[in-house]
C-alpha cells in the first residue's frame, strides 16, 4: 500500500486539524501539522495569568459519545486523559422577571420544570425529545459522517427514511411551537441553536437533536478544564507520530497539473502529496491559493450567512460569587430583540443577553484560593467594524451591572484580572472570515452539500476540515469533519493505487 510513502500536511492544530492528523498518521501517512500560533488548540486554547487559568473558547462539553468514538478509534477511553464531571444543574437561565432557574440534569426535573410553567408540558417535551433522539441518532451516526460530495452519499434506505423525519424542511420555531407556547419554555429549546448561527425561524428542525445533546446526554465538564480534551487530542497525534510546527504561518501554497506539491512558511518549504486546510477555509482559499486554483469568489464568501461573532472576557475576581453556577444564562433582556441585533437589523446589541461561567464553581485549579474565575460571553454579528476597547469597556460595564443587580453582591471592584478578546483578535490569531467565532449558520441553504467543499474541485489532493465545511460549527463537529476529511483521503489514494 503507497500509502506509507506519503506524506500529509495538516494546516491548523485546532480540533479537526489534529483528528485529521491523527486519521492520517494511523492509516500510514507520515503527517506534519504547521499552527501559525504557540499553542495547540485553535479557538479550544489556554492560557494562565496571575494565579488563573482561562480556557479561551469552547466551555460547554456536549456530546461525550463524540469524544469517546474519537478515543476508541485510537484504542484509548476519556478516562485515560481526565475525569468527566456530569454537572448538576446543568445550568442556570436568569429569567426576564429576574429569577434565577436552575435547568435539572435529570429528566424527571426537567418535566417537572416544564409543568411548573405550563401544565401538560411534560408530555410533549417527552415526545419532542423522543423525536430528537433519532434524529441525534440518524444524524450524527450517519449523515455528518457523509463528505456530503453529492446527493447519491444519502440514496440508502435507513438515510432516505431517516431524512422524511428528520424535519429538514420545518424551521425550530415552527417546531417547538407544536410543544410548547410559554415564553420560558420556548427560549429554552430555542437557546442551543443561537450558536448554531441563525434565528430559530431560519434553523431546520433538524437540529433539535441538540436539545437531546443538552437535556438527555447532559452537560459535562473535563477536570482540569476543557484544555484537558485538548491535551488528549495532542497526545493521541504525537503517539501516531505526527509532528507538530508551532509559530508557523503558511504564506503560500505552490501547485502543480492540478495537485499541491508543496506548503511554505516564513522559514521552511513542507513537500507533500496531500493537505488538509483546517485553519481558516475563506483565508486559506481566497489568500493562499493562485487564482485558477480558487473554487470560489469573493461574492460566493460574501453571500454567505455566517453564525455570531462574540466578544469574550476573561476576568479574575478576588473573592468567592454566591448565586451562580459554573453555567449561567443571562436572558433577562429581550431573546428575540438581540437575535434581530445580530442576524437583522445588524447593531451592536442595546441590551444583550450574554453567558458567564464561572470555571472555579466546579474546578478549584481555576483560580487561586478564595478566588473566582470567571468567562462572560456576549453574542454579536460579525457585520460590526467598531471593536474598540470603549465598545468593549461598554459592555463589559453592562454586564457587571446585570451580574451585581442578580447576586445582590459587588463585583466589578473585585476585579484583579481582565482581558478581552473580539472579532479583531478572532481575525488576528485564526484569521477568521469577518471575525466569526464559530462558523457558517446551519441554515438550510447551508446544509451539508450545499455547505464549502471538503475536497477540492480545483486541486485533486487538497481537502478541508473545520466549521467553515461539514458537518459544522462546535467541537463535536470538528472532531467529525477532521475524521471525514481523513477517511476520504485515504479512499481516494487507495483508489488511485
Amino acid at each position: 500500500m503507497t500509502i506509507k510513502n506519503k506524506k500529509a500536511v495538516v494546516i491548523g492544530a485546532g480540533i479537526a486539524g489534529m483528528s485529521a492528523a491523527s486519521y492520517l498518521a494511523k492509516a500510514g501517512f507520515s503527517v506534519t501539522i504547521i499552527e501559525k500560533n504557540s499553542s495547540v488548540g485553535g479557538r479550544a486554547r489556554q492560557f494562565k495569568s496571575d494565579g488563573f487559568t482561562f480556557d479561551m473558547g469552547p466551555s460547554w462539553y456536549w456530546m461525550p459519545d463524540v469524544f469517546e468514538k474519537f478515543y476508541n478509534d485510537f484504542g484509548k477511553t476519556t478516562s485515560d486523559f481526565y475525569e468527566l464531571i456530569r454537572l448538576d444543574p446543568s445550568y442556570k437561565v436568569i429569567w426576564k422577571n429576574g429569577e434565577g432557574i436552575d435547568i435539572p440534569a435529570d429528566m424527571p426535573g426537567i418535566e417537572a420544570l416544564f409543568e411548573r410553567f405550563e401544565p401538560g408540558s411534560s408530555k410533549k417535551l417527552q415526545k419532542f425529545l423522543k423525536e430528537a433522539a433519532y434524529k441525534y441518532e440518524v444524524g450524527i451516526n450517519d449523515l455528518v459522517y457523509k463528505p456530503s460530495l453529492s446527493l447519491f452519499e444519502y440514496a440508502d434506505i435507513r438515510l432516505l427514511n431517516g431524512l422524511l423525519k428528520m424535519d429538514v424542511l420545518t424551521s425550530m420555531k415552527k417546531h417547538i411551537s407544536q410543544f410548547v407556547t410559554h415564553p420560558f419554555l420556548v427560549e429554552l429549546l430555542e437557546f442551543p441553536v443561537l450558536f448554531l448561527g441563525a434565528l430559530a425561524s431560519n434553523t431546520p428542525a433538524l437540529y433539535s437533536l441538540m436539545n437531546y445533546a443538552d437535556m438527555s446526554l447532559g452537560t459535562w465538564y473535563p477536570n482540569g478544564g476543557m484544555f484537558k480534551f485538548v491535551e488528549a487530542f495532542e497526545s493521541i497525534a504525537k503517539q501516531q507520530g505526527v509532528t507538530f510546527k508551532l509559530n508557523a504561518t503558511v504564506k503560500k501554497f505552490n501547485s502543480l497539473n492540478g495537485k499541491v506539491v508543496s506548503v511554505e512558511t516564513e522559514n521552511e518549504t513542507f513537500e507533500t502529496d496531500v493537505v488538509v486546510a483546517a485553519g481558516d477555509y475563506n483565508h486559506i482559499e481566497q489568500n493562499l491559493l493562485n487564482d485558477k486554483d480558487k473554487q470560489y469568489s469573493p461574492k460566493y464568501w460574501n453571500d454567505r450567512k455566517l453564525a455570531p461573532s462574540c466578544v469574550l472576557y476573561y476576568v479574575g475576581l478576588n473573592k468567592k460569587i454566591d448565586g451562580l453556577l459554573h453555567h449561567n444564562l443571562f436572558f433577562d433582556t429581550d431573546f428575540n430583540k438581540h437575535a434581530d441585533e445580530i442576524y437583522t437589523n445588524i447593531k451592536w446589541p442595546e441590551n444583550p443577553l450574554f453567558y458567564a461561567s464561572v470555571t472555579s464553581k466546579t474546578d478549584d485549579t481555576a483560580a487561586p484560593h478564595g478566588h473566582e474565575n470567571l468567562f462572560l460571553l456576549v453574542p454579536i454579528s460579525t457585520e460590526l467594524t467598531d471593536d474598540s476597547e470603549e465598545k468593549r469597556e461598554l459592555y463589559f460595564d453592562m454586564m457587571m451591572e446585570r451580574l451585581e443587580k442578580f447576586t445582590g453582591q459587588s463585583i466589578k471592584e473585585n476585579v484583579v484580572y481582565k482581558r478581552s478578546f473580539g472579532i479583531n483578535d478572532f481575525k488576528s490569531d485564526y484569521f477568521s472570515y469577518k471575525g466569526n467565532a464559530y462558523g457558517l449558520a446551519n441554515t438550510l441553504t447551508q446544509t451539508a452539500i450545499l455547505k464549502p467543499r471538503i475536497k477540492s474541485n480545483k486541486l485533486n489532493n487538497l481537502y478541508f476540515a473545520g466549521q467553515l465545511t461539514v458537518p459544522g460549527p462546535g467541537v463535536p463537529p470538528s472532531i467529525i469533519s477532521g475524521n471525514v476529511a481523513a477517511n476520504l483521503i485515504v479512499k481516494d489514494f487507495l483508489a488511485n493505487d
